[in-house]
Order: structure tokens, then sequence, then C-alpha cells
């Protein structure tokens, strides 16, 4: 068994109720000690079926197949990916272990057919509070294969994201079936880079430390959206001189498109104009067209736009930005929206984001005015959220936040 710290033991050995969660900072060993209750399961049960549930399969890919084979190397288990499956087949000195299901909790409604007798749920936290509740009871109804003598249980490891799902069912107000441990990143310090918690203090605004590195729940949905922007700090008299190339953050709207126009200079951006109120993709084409000629033209859009067709055309979105020699940057989803707010937070803070206010005056207007809603989300009944989306794809893309990594990543066959 691997060595542990106090708070992996107890989410371990004390914790005693059908479900049960591990609360904790960033790099505090919260997805390491889920895997390490998997394997256990499988070390007492051979045989069974398993489920992990994450936020995306990226983020599978990247963190749970890795950190399941660490696990399961330490403990004297061999592990088999089947990514086309979505599926750990796990063994030990060539006998068969059992099986982990994998499936993204981005999409509740793909978890479905399928039976277990124990589950992960990693980083729930992430997801909107509806979606994340929608995600859990459709686990629980996985909850179905039967061993004779065992409850069959699922372990929650996440990050505190605010008063959202997990603080709603573990910590407000439990019933008898919930219980949980909450763990600093410190408690595994000596598991990490030397620097990570330094570096975890210079990445991250002051309000998010006790969440992201105390593990504590704090209120990281109240007040204005864009908190970090201030217009007399963050304003700048920067102007497009008709020769740098653009850099156009693109949010996809019936009858009210936004782009916010920008340019990057010595690893800052400046953001020098916008375009609000547009009726479809083509005529926000035409006004970048009649503004700006003869100019390498980067468009970042809301991801969705390639499946999104514009009013009355065959073609997506994206595709019609493409056909006009427009270069489009675009993953294949778009990030999730706490991430780009944090990055936009992030560069105003450390000032690598900066407005022309005189010739942005309704997205500075609209970054001091977006507040959250009820739900903890980002307001969008007022109408102050399409020029900031249209610049968080840009920054986002641009300036992310990157979150330093414990574990080496490394490649699944």
């Amino acid at each position: 068994m691997p060595t542990l710290s106090a708070p992996q033991n107890i989410f371990l050995n004390g914790l005693k109720t059908k479900y049960r969660a591990y609360v904790g900072g960033f790099g505090s060993g919260k997805t390491f000690v889920g895997c390490v209750d998997l394997l256990t399961f499988f070390g007492k049960h051979p045989g069974t079926v398993q489920g992990y549930f994450g936020i995306s399969y990226p983020s599978m890919r990247d963190i749970f197949y890795p950190t399941f084979e660490e696990a399961a190397h330490m403990m004297g288990f061999t592990v088999v990916i089947r990514e086309a499956n979505k599926e750990a087949h796990v063994y030990r000195n060539g006998f068969y272990y059992g099986t982990v299901i994998c499936r993204s909790m981005d999409n509740p409604g793909s978890i479905v057919g399928f039976k277990i007798s124990r589950a992960l749920v990693d980083e729930i936290d992430v997801l909107p509070k509806v979606k994340a509740n929608n995600a859990w009871n459709k686990i629980v109804a996985r909850m179905r294969l039967k061993i004779d003598g065992v409850e069959n249980s699922i372990g929650v490891t996440t990050t505190p994201e605010g008063f959202l799902f997990v603080y709603s069912k573990f910590k407000k107000e439990p019933t008898k079936s919930y219980s949980m441990v909450q763990a600093s990143t410190y408690e595994n310090a000596k598991y990490l880079p030397d620097d990570y918690i330094d570096t975890l203090k210079e990445t991250y605004p002051g309000e998010l430390i006790n969440a992201y590195i105390e593990g504590e729940f704090v209120n990281l949905t109240s007040g204005t959206v864009y908190s970090e922007f201030d217009r007399v700090i963050n304003n700048t008299d920067v102007v497009w001189d008709k020769r740098e190339p653009l850099h156009i953050g693109m949010d996809f709207n019936v009858c009210n498109m936004s782009a916010i126009i920008s340019v990057i200079r010595k690893g800052i951006c400046y953001d020098v104009d916008e375009i609000t109120g547009g009726y479809d993709t083509p005529s926000i084409i035409n006004s970048i067209q009649e503004r700006y000629q003869n100019c390498q033209t980067n468009i970042y859009p809301d991801a969705s736009g390639k499946n999104r067709n514009a009013q009355g055309a065959s073609e997506s979105s994206i595709q019609l930005l493409t056909q006009a020699r427009f270069q489009v940057f675009a993953k294949n989803k778009n990030p999730f929206v706490k991430d780009r707010i944090l990055s936009m937070n992030n560069s105003f803070t450390k000032r690598q984001h900066f407005v022309n206010v005189k010739r942005c005056p309704t997205h500075a207007a609209n970054l001091e005015q977006q507040v959250y809603n009820a739900a903890g989300e980002p307001d969008k009944t007022a109408g102050n959220d399409h020029t900031n989306d249209a610049n968080g794809y840009l920054i986002c893309y641009k300036f992310p936040v990157i979150k330093p990594t414990t574990t080496a990543a490394r490649m699944i066959v």
C-alpha cells in the first residue's frame, strides 16, 4: 500500500458511509487516493466492474489514466488501457482483477447502458450545479452490479469550486449516507515539486488561494464576474497601427453577435475596437473587412460555431470565417466557463491585458457590470455577456491559466 497523508487515510479507512468525498486543493492527492480506493476494492473483490467519471475525455487521458497506472504499479497491479473503449483493465500476476468503465460527466446522457459495483467521481464541482446533479443521479442509477455482502458505494474527489454540488451534498446538509474529509495542498507537499505551492500562489488571484491550496469552500461567485478589471489601471490608448496582425475574439449569437478586436505586442493584449449587435456571421465578416483591410486577421471564436449555421446559410459559422480567408483558431470544444473567467481575470491582474476604454465603451461597461446569478453562474439575462464571452475566447486561447503539473504525462497506446 502506498504511503498516505492523514486526510487520504481518513478517506480510505475512516469514512464508513455509502458516499464519501475527498475535497482538497490542487496537488493534494485527490485523484491518486481515488485510484487507490478503486484498486483496493479490486484486491478484495476480483473480477468486478467499477466506474470512473471525469469532467472530459481529454482530462481522463491526461490525468486519470497515468495516475491509475502509477497507483496500480505501487500496489502490484498492471493496467491495460483500452482508450477506444474508454476502459481500464486491471491484472495482477497475470490474473484478471476487473475493469474500470470510464465516462465523461460533461454529457450526463451518455452515462447509460452498464452496471458497476463502485465508482470514483472526479472533479464534479467543475460542472454547473444543475449538470453535476444530473450526472450524479445518472451515476447512482448505474450502481446496480450486486456483490453479496457488499454495499455499493461512490467516492468523490474534487477541488472545492465554491458553494456548489459537493458543498450542498456533503457539507451543508449531509444525510447519514454522506461524509467527507478536506485536505490542503500542504499536506501532500513532500510529493510535489519544491516550487509547486509558490507557483500556485503566483498564478491564482488571492480569493482562489483558500479554495485551490487550502481546500476550503469559499464564495467564488459573488459580485461581478470580472472583478479584476479596472477601467483606470487596465485602460490603454493603444490603437491598431495598420500593419500588425489582428487578434479577434468572436461570440456567435442570433442577431446579437459580438467581436473584440485586439493586437498583441510583446506578449501583452490590447483591445482596440469592438463590434456589437451583429446580425449574423456574414455581417460580422463584412464589418471586419470594411474596417481592416490588407492585414493578417486571426479569429478566436466560440467553438460551437463549428456546428452552428449562420442565418439562412448551409455552411457553419466557422466555415464562413475560413472562406473569408481569416485564420481561425478554435479547439474542438469551448473551455469551461470558469477557466475562461479565470484567464480573463488573471490577465488583468498580471497586466497582460488592457482595454482601450474610449474605443471599446460597450465592452468596458460589460466587464464592470456582468454579475453572477443565483445559481452561481455568469448572468446572461442582462445582455452584457456577449463582448465578455468574445474576448474570453481569445484570452483563454492565448493566455490560459495552466495549473502546475505534479506527474509526467505519458502516451496511451
